[in-house]
């Protein structure tokens, strides 16, 4: 009896000291596969460096361009995060620096809500003309004293004063549905304040009429960053004043039924890249890719420059004439007057 018990003691005892060795074991290998997936392989860790790169590149705005000249400002599609955006261009730009970078997207301060990246370029002029697409010189115009062209395709204007770029900036032009006319034309009737025929409450400040018969002009009105119009060709206030004062009108024959002499030439060309990336976000890949050449300015006014020299010849004719019968007329003495008896 003694001896059964003695056994099962011991047999008690070497099945405990098992149990304890089997436990620490377990426990040992389990702590080697925790330690194990913690490590990771070369190709996981290369693979942890790409996610992190793809998160820390879409957090950060796009830094300028290697070029040198244009970077894009970033804008979340967030509200908070937009109005946060905006405040920091706020800050970051004066007054004149958000107006030049607003006009270079075809944008007013009205809607710079549309733009969700802003093309800036790295040195602010304020006058635009360190960022023209149009030559700025053009031979063919030597002899014309005045000329007004409209991009389609870019949505801007330029001016020339024989031969030279004296101006340049942003419009929208006419929607898909309702084209701005393009071709030759001359500047006809400008009214400070006109009405629109199509809604009474589209009032039009400083309205350069261009094609008298289908109603079309430029005057100011929103730039929302696209071709917007219902025909016309919409431009910032300060350049629709300028314009408004530089160019000249029509002269009408007396009665006013006919034209003695047309106001000075616009001509509106090509058509914008509808559904395709903006013209003016591709200045951030390449500075020059609004640039509109020499040769190509020149191709198309050549075939208008004798109608142009023409009616220019004749204005000046029309104007002398009528600046000489003003001059008669004050020279004149003044008929006496007659007492009744």
């Amino acid at each position: 009896m003694n001896i059964f018990v003695k056994k099962s003691f011991l047999y008690t005892c070497l099945c405990a000291l098992l149990l304890v060795s089997c436990k620490k074991e377990i426990e040992k290998i389990s702590d080697t596969f925790k330690d194990t997936s913690s490590i990771e392989t070369p190709a996981e860790k290369q693979n942890s460096i790409k996610k992190d790169s793809v998160v820390q590149k879409e957090s950060i705005p796009a830094p300028m361009k290697d070029n040198g000249f244009y970077g894009a400002f970033i804008l979340p599609k967030d509200k908070k995060l937009r109005d946060s955006m905006f405040s920091v261009f706020s800050k970051q730009y004066t007054e004149k620096e958000r107006y030049t970078i607003l006009a270079l997207n075809r944008l007013d301060s009205k809607n710079k809500w549309n733009a969700d990246t802003l093309v800036v370029p790295v040195k602010i002029d304020s006058t635009l003309m360190s960022y023209s697409p149009f030559p700025a010189q053009l031979d063919v115009l030597s002899s014309v004293k005045k000329f007004v062209v409209f991009s389609y395709p870019i949505q801007a204007y330029g001016v020339y004063s024989n031969g030279t770029l004296v101006k340049w900036g942003p419009t929208s032009m006419g929607k898909k549905s309702a084209k701005t006319k393009t071709g030759l034309t001359f500047a006809n009737w400008k009214k400070k304040l006109a009405i629109s025929t199509v809604s009474s409450e589209w009032k039009l400040p400083y309205n350069f009429n261009i094609f008298n018969y289908d109603g079309i002009g430029w005057h100011q009105y929103d730039l929302p960053g696209y071709p917007a119009s219902h025909s016309c060709l919409r431009l910032l206030m300060k350049d629709a004043q300028w314009l408004y004062s530089y160019t000249d009108t029509w002269v009408l024959n007396p009665g006013g039924a006919t034209t003695k002499a047309k106001g000075t030439p616009v001509l509106v060309y090509g058509d914008y890249p509808w559904g395709k990336r903006k013209p003016w976000r591709k200045l951030l890949d390449d500075p020059n890719a609004n640039n509109i050449s020499v040769e190509e300015m020149t191709k198309m006014i050549e075939p208008n420059i004798e109608k142009i020299l023409q009616e220019q010849d004749n204005r000046e004719k029309v104007v002398d004439s009528i600046k000489a019968a003003k001059a008669v007329l004050e020279q004149m003495p003044e008929t006496p007057k007659t007492i009744e008896p």
